[in-house]
């Protein structure tokens, strides 16, 4: 045990940290990880020659400040000038540094709950109190609620984490005419969904469309996140962001998927939803009614969701278990992955309820 020298006082954390806790994803030993809605399919080809083959010479070497040439694959796979792209360590190195740029110092981001876990954190860590609301009946983003919080960030996730939701079109236009500050809307499962949302960053110089690789990409090891919008306001995105986020090593692979392995990840993509619409048929004939999902996982609410969780552990099998969700109450979330994995918790499912 250390002891603390007497002369010298323990510095405070800044005001608001005291009451924050390190992020705690973690399910327990298991065989089979279906807790954290990555690619159970394995990570592209392409990518994977790309590492083997990555010159180790470069290592000793800073990677490229603001990843250029990854921005210009980037930017041609999702249809837009590479000046409208800005990269990170993951989507929420990206996330942080937005509502760092536009996020003022006692300022509130605002967004419906459920969502993403991260965004409260990120928004207290950077100085400003995060504000919640319902979302509607239909369980659709809530317009009213969300523009009446007076904040300097709305946040939208869709699809949603964890429900699994898209939010419309329509409100998602509607939230970036009317609001005065920056809209961001997280599109971490975009490969997963039919609703693109990359025009709103040509209609909307307030819309920064967040997205990851480590999804459908696969490569959530290698932590690439980028975000589509407004070329000035991409600029202070990067400003916040700072150089060196993109490591070489991770930077070569997403080229290598980008350029080479689309057509792969769009297979993948076919295969999860297909897992999911017969993994669906087959919880419902237990009893489980799924909420409807655009995204690789589904929620699904359930009386019992940690001594099922807790089941499924003893099994070998990560899942991830929630309690008490603002409208919907407990509940599991779980990733979809091939068939066989499937099967495993389809066993567990059925025995519990029997």
């Amino acid at each position: 045990m250390t002891k603390q020298n007497p002369r010298y006082k323990q510095p405070s954390p800044r005001s608001g940290f005291e009451t924050l806790s390190t992020y705690d994803g973690v399910v327990g030993a298991c065989s089979i990880d279906l807790s954290d809605n990555t690619n159970l399919w394995g990570m592209p080809p392409s990518a994977r020659k790309a590492l083997e083959d990555f010159s180790f010479a470069d290592v000793t070497r800073y990677p490229s400040a603001y990843t250029g040439e990854l921005k210009e694959s980037i930017a041609r796979y999702v249809g837009v000038d590479s000046s409208m792209i800005v990269t990170g360590c993951g989507s929420d190195d990206v996330l942080d540094s937005a509502i760092r740029a536009f996020g003022n110092s006692g300022g509130t981001l605002t967004c419906c709950e459920p969502t993403f876990s991260m965004i409260p954190v990120l928004a207290r860590i950077n100085g400003l109190a995060a504000r919640a609301v319902p979302f509607d009946a239909e369980g659709d983003i809530a317009v009213d609620a969300l523009l009446s919080a007076a904040a300097d960030i709305v946040y939208v996730c869709s699809p949603n984490n964890p429900t699994g939701s898209s939010a419309s079109v329509d409100r998602i236009n509607t939230i970036a005419d009317q609001f005065r500050g920056l809209v961001i809307v997280d599109q971490a499962y975009a490969e997963y969904s039919a609703i693109s949302l990359t025009h709103l960053v040509a209609d909307h110089s307030n819309v920064l469309i967040t997205r990851t690789m480590s999804k459908a990409f696969g490569m959530a090891g290698l932590r690439v996140g980028y975000a589509i919008g407004n070329p000035a306001l991409v600029n202070e995105v990067e400003k916040s962001r700072g150089p060196y986020k993109v490591g070489a090593l991770s930077s070569t692979a997403a080229i290598a998927a980008l350029e080479h392995d689309i057509p792969w990840i769009e297979q993948v993509v076919d295969q999860t939803l297909t897992v999911r619409s017969r993994f669906v048929d087959c919880i419902q004939s237990l009893g489980y009614r799924p909420l409807p999902s655009d995204a690789n996982f589904l929620l699904i609410p359930t009386e019992n969701a940690t001594s099922v969780a807790n089941r499924m552990l003893e099994a070998g099998i990560g899942i991830r278990s929630f309690r008490n969700l603002p409208g919907i109450g407990d509940a599991l979330r779980i990733t979809m992955a091939p068939w066989p994995m499937m099967e495993q918790v389809l066993t567990v499912l059925e025995a519990q309820a029997q």
